[in-house]
């Protein structure tokens, strides 16, 4: 395969005019993805490998959008009628914004089924909060931080809710099932990322963190404290640490469980007898923001 090159740090607008891009970025789903597997890591954040939606994610991003739109509505017109009339316009917005989801569904296929799906996970949001006694200070709220010396953190949240006495809530809505009893430490590392995030962006930590569940009806919830905060940097810069190592020797490696069954890029992975694409020179300094004195190896 030809060497993977990565894209210029500059984009280019509809107007023709050149825009600068966001610098690089540590988000709770790239950290996940390098610790689920270094190489999954490399093919979506240096490779920039396209994958194909799954009907999962799609209903998702689907469910997301809904949530976050209802809140538009004034309080006593945010009910669960209103959210399932939503559905179809926000399917449409979605097949309009990424043409990607065209190809979700075979071409004549019915997607009511599947839209009816998504009205299930809506049904269960209000089983869980009435949206008409909140009032969110903010949603899709994007937050960013420099660590000193360390790697630029950034990320979206849901829903930040804040009480008459100045407490904050970060709120996280997810279309999946809870986690299994032992299993809640990517969940709660995802969490404390964002509340750390906040910590060193605003200075303040959240008193509340919740993962709303819709795919079991189920809310985990967590009170942050500092010492968890610092304790969170730690395991971030040690990541990062990881991640540029892996970066300056191009050893990537693989790590075979479950979530492979799902992995979009199996045919470039040796542990199913794939290669993956060469790299160029210093193409993963490139895409993560670091210096390019030392070239990945293939």
């Amino acid at each position: 395969m030809p060497p993977t090159e990565i894209p210029s740090a500059e984009v280019v607008e509809q107007t023709g005019a050149r825009a600068p891009r966001r610098p690089p970025a540590l988000s709770p789903s790239r950290a996940n993805d390098f610790m689920q597997c270094p190489l999954l890591f490399r093919f979506r954040t240096v490779d920039r490998l396209p994958e194909p939606p799954s009907a999962a994610a799609a209903r998702g991003t689907l469910v997301h959008a809904v949530l976050d739109k209802l809140y538009d509505r004034p309080l006593g017109e945010r009910t669960l009628a209103a959210a399932s009339e939503m559905v179809p316009g926000e399917w449409e917005l979605l097949l309009a914004s990424d043409e990607r989801y065209t190809t979700l569904f075979a071409p004549g296929a019915d997607p009511t089924q599947w839209l009816q799906s998504a009205r299930e996970l809506l049904a269960a949001y209000f089983d869980l909060e009435d949206p008409n006694r909140l009032q969110p200070a903010e949603r899709e709220l994007f937050v960013e931080t420099q660590l000193e010396n360390g790697p630029l953190l950034r990320g979206i949240v849901d829903r930040l809710d804040v009480t008459s006495d100045g407490a904050v809530r970060v709120v996280d809505y997810k279309t999946g099932k809870s986690p299994r009893p032992g299993y809640e430490s990517n969940a709660a590392f995802q969490m404390r990322f964002y509340a750390l995030v906040l910590w060193r962006a605003r200075g303040m930590i959240p008193r509340m963190l919740q993962l709303v569940y819709l795919g079991d009806s189920k809310i985990l919830r967590a009170e942050p404290t500092e010492s968890d905060l610092v304790n969170t940097e730690q395991r971030v810069r040690a990541l990062w640490a990881a991640i540029t190592s892996a970066a300056s020797t191009g050893e990537w490696a693989t790590r075979r469980g479950p979530l492979c069954n799902w992995c979009a890029h199996q045919s470039l992975c040796p542990e199913f007898g794939g290669t993956p694409p060469e790299l160029t020179a210093g193409a993963a300094q490139r895409a993560l923001g670091l210096a390019t004195t030392t070239a990945a190896r293939p």
